[in-house]
């Protein structure tokens, strides 16, 4: 499976503070010592809490994680971007035009938007987390993955 990996990773997602996040600190606690990957936003907002929470439930701490945009990346030399909103598979796209970068769209909810007691919203996050947790194992693959 490691033939299938590709040498840099960049997830995007529409302010860098919850799905891009997530699923570049999954891919990288399976395949950091192999891949290059960063997260990026449209627009950088601000940590969300919830975000810390359910990645601590899974080990993976995000405590350091600092939101920011495209236009805040220090090298644009990716193989693969995966978006996981709208506005950012349309940057995505927009990238492909000038480099030689495969775009793949992953529409993921925004679980922010759940109303609800404290713990309704963080089985939101944690059906995010673990949805983009499948989704990351089933393209990559696990091989010489570590197990969370």
């Amino acid at each position: 499976m490691a033939a299938d990996l590709p040498g840099a990773l960049l997830f995007a997602c529409t302010q860098n503070v919850i799905r891009s996040p997530m699923a570049a600190a999954i891919a990288r606690h399976f395949y950091g010592n192999r891949v290059f990957i960063a997260s990026c936003g449209v627009k950088p907002g601000e940590p969300d809490p919830f975000v810390m929470t359910v990645m601590d439930e899974i080990g993976i701490d995000l405590k350091k994680h600092k939101p920011q945009s495209f236009a805040d990346l220090e090298d644009s030399s990716f193989d693969v971007v995966i978006s996981l909103s709208p506005e950012a598979h349309h940057r995505a796209l927009e990238m492909t035009r000038t480099m030689a970068i495969e775009a793949e769209y992953w529409p993921t909810l925004d679980p922010s938007a759940t109303m609800g007691s404290r713990e309704t919203i963080l089985d939101s996050y944690r059906d995010v987390r673990d949805g983009l947790m499948r989704r990351i194992r089933a393209r990559f693959g696990t091989l010489g993955a570590r197990g969370v």
